[in-house]
């Protein structure tokens, strides 16, 4: 659930908030953009997947975790913001904890089989790779007014993660691949497990 929409779609919210409250014009639009490239491409894998049928089959990759990747993206980010104050050791810790989070959100996502070991792993890498391009062009940023406000904004959110209804992202991907297509039924992972016809 700590990996839902529900819960890391307000935590992103909630760093671009703090960085605007910090008059932190530039890297606020650099999380904006970062965050939602991350987003559009795990929606277009899962689109082409569902819609197309478009996968690598070898390793059943249908498409990006959205889970893993929104995990991944955010919990480092904010935990290095929150602990951007703070001493280089304790700033790192933080960041490294973030890390963590994320990467056992990734592997729940296989134990509980919502996403294959190819599709939380790659989610997991497209997820780390915004928060460290995000935390790279922020080291280079030293007007950062705010301190820890950003703890304060995003605590709220995971108190209540564990009611939080889930948001039906799947079902909405699912809707909008099979209009674009013109198909009548989604592609699912099954098509895989078919048997196949031999050739003539």
């Amino acid at each position: 659930m700590t990996g839902s929409l529900a819960v890391t779609g307000p935590i992103g919210v909630a760093i671009a908030v703090w960085l605007l409250a910090g008059k932190s014009w530039r890297l606020t639009a650099a999380w904006c953009i970062l965050f939602g490239i991350g987003m559009a491409l795990v929606v277009a894998t899962k689109m082409a997947f569902v819609g197309w049928g478009i996968g690598v089959e070898s390793v059943e990759f249908a498409g990006f975790s959205g889970h893993a990747m929104r995990a991944a993206a955010v919990f480092p980010v904010a935990f290095f913001l929150a602990f951007r104050s703070s001493p280089p050791q304790l700033r790192l810790l933080g960041t490294l904890l973030g890390v963590l989070l994320a990467v056992l959100i990734a592997i729940s996502r296989v134990y509980v089989q919502a996403h294959s070991v190819s599709e939380s792993v790659t989610g997991c890498l497209l997820g780390l790779l915004v928060a460290a391009i995000f935390i790279w062009y922020a080291s280079t940023e030293h007007h950062m007014a705010l301190g820890r406000l950003l703890m304060v904004l995003c605590l709220p959110v995971v108190l209540i993660a564990p009611r939080v209804e889930p948001i039906p992202a799947e079902t909405w991907i699912t809707e909008a691949a099979l209009w674009l297509s013109g198909h009548d039924k989604p592609y699912t992972r099954a098509i895989w497990r078919e048997p196949k016809s031999p050739l003539r």
